[in-house]
């Protein structure tokens, strides 16, 4: 058995006793809008929903309330206003409306938010424009996050709305990482550096990985793995994030779902001269057609290990290649953080995909790195280690909870805002 002590959700933020006690947290998308109501007195989740393919005439929206059952209609959902009207109305049949004196702010995950915004912002005019600022560089997730922000916004004006920022964990990261070499005046005028993203996700799981060592999240040193149909890694020191693989884009790093990762940029002016491809058709590729999905045709992890163990080759080069670029990966994050007390494997295939933990650390014995056969195979919803006791880095499983660490985030912020904390 690991020695390690029990696992603790992350508790780190604060509980003001005095301030209502639910935030609702929203994640708008092109056409999609994913929701949960929580109680911070104790983090419960009094609704969880998602309204999806918005615009179609065959819109769908599933709601499941704190022990309720779940409720599904489909029928035409016009806009982001009416979807969130439709949200409202469940969340009232519950008692639960946008209305109740319980709630006390409504956070967004906005996904870019460039050097400016490093941590959660109350939400106005001035940081609305912003948002829009960024949309070059976001372009297929800003305009969605804003149009949420806005009806949102419109639905409830007197409530404290709070952006939590995917880039804003990474922005601790130093020059050295987050420049590229490329010429200073052009980077800095179209704003071109290293962003990172999936960053409210490497914070909690970085945070929750040193209360599973039963440590403080200043004396670790962590490699944290979001591997889901979007992966990204980061090096966090110390609490603070000093390199992470995604870069300008989401499209850097790891192997994905859809996406190439790391390749070099030369290929975008081959295909454009020697394949004739425009700009949008190398885009689609590399963002749409490419990773996995590229490589064999799937990119459900799940399928792709059945198809290998039936013998398929493309299937198994195309796992080999994913497994290949995380080794390198947790190589270079080794050597940036000098010291490694934890390599931890979150989201969904970081999570469920026992094949993936065991031959990313396959051969990394030197480096402190293994796992225990028996608990690598263990499936659970709690955080572990499932590394051997004898091993010198702890492999845990995390299970990350983006949604609760924005409403952590946005409740500490108002919190501190009405000077209740």
């Amino acid at each position: 058995m690991s020695p390690h002590p029990s696992p603790a959700v992350p508790s780190d933020e604060p509980r003001p006793d005095s301030l209502a006690p639910r935030v609702l947290v929203l994640n708008s998308g092109s056409s999609s809008v994913k929701y949960q109501l929580l109680d911070m007195r104790d983090r419960s989740r009094l609704a969880v929903g998602l309204v999806e393919r918005i615009g179609e005439e065959t819109s769908r929206l599933r709601h499941t309330p704190l022990g309720g059952r779940s409720r599904e209609w489909t029928g035409p959902v016009a806009d982001h206003e009416a979807a969130l009207k439709a949200v409202a109305e469940e969340l009232a049949r519950d008692g639960l409306g946008l209305d109740s004196p319980e709630l006390a702010a409504i956070g967004h995950r906005v996904v870019h938010g460039g050097k400016r915004f490093t941590e959660p912002t109350v939400i106005d005019d001035a940081v609305l424009a912003e948002i829009e600022r960024l949309i070059p560089v976001a372009p297929l997730h800003n305009p969605a996050n804003l149009t949420g922000i806005r009806t949102a916004r419109a639905l409830r004006p007197d409530l404290p709305q709070v952006a939590v920022f995917d880039t804003a964990f990474h922005t601790t990261m130093p020059e050295a990482a987050a420049r590229y070499a490329i010429d200073v005046e052009t980077a800095d005028r179209h704003r071109i550096r290293r962003y990172g993203f999936h960053g409210t996700s490497h914070a909690y799981v970085s945070r929750a990985t040193a209360k599973l060592l039963g440590k403080a999240p200043e004396e670790v040193n962590v490699i944290v793995l979001h591997l889901g149909n979007g992966a990204s890694a980061s090096a966090v020191r110390a609490g603070r994030c000093v390199d992470t693989s995604m870069g300008l884009t989401p499209l850097e790093g790891l192997v994905m779902g859809t996406r190439s990762g790391d390749m070099d940029p030369a290929v975008i002016f081959h295909l454009m001269r020697v394949g004739g491809m425009s700009a949008d058709e190398i885009d689609t590729l590399l963002n749409k057609r490419s990773g996995l999905i590229g490589l064999c045709g799937d990119n459900d992890m799940r399928e792709i290990r059945r198809r290998i163990d039936e013998g398929d080759e493309r299937a198994r080069l195309a796992f080999d290649i994913y497994i290949h670029r995380l080794k390198k990966y947790i190589g270079a994050y080794y050597a940036v953080l000098g010291r490694v007390d934890a390599l931890a494997f979150t989201a969904g295939v970081g999570e469920n995909a026992a094949p993936v933990r065991e031959a990313a650390v396959a051969g990394l014995e030197g480096l402190g790195l293994a796992v225990d056969p028996e608990l690598n195979a263990v499936r659970g919803d709690e955080p572990r280690i499932v590394s051997p006791a004898h091993a010198r880095v702890a492999v845990a499983v995390v299970p990350t909870d983006e949604e609760l660490e924005i409403a952590a985030q946005t409740y500490a912020l108002v919190g501190k805002r009405n000077g209740k904390a």
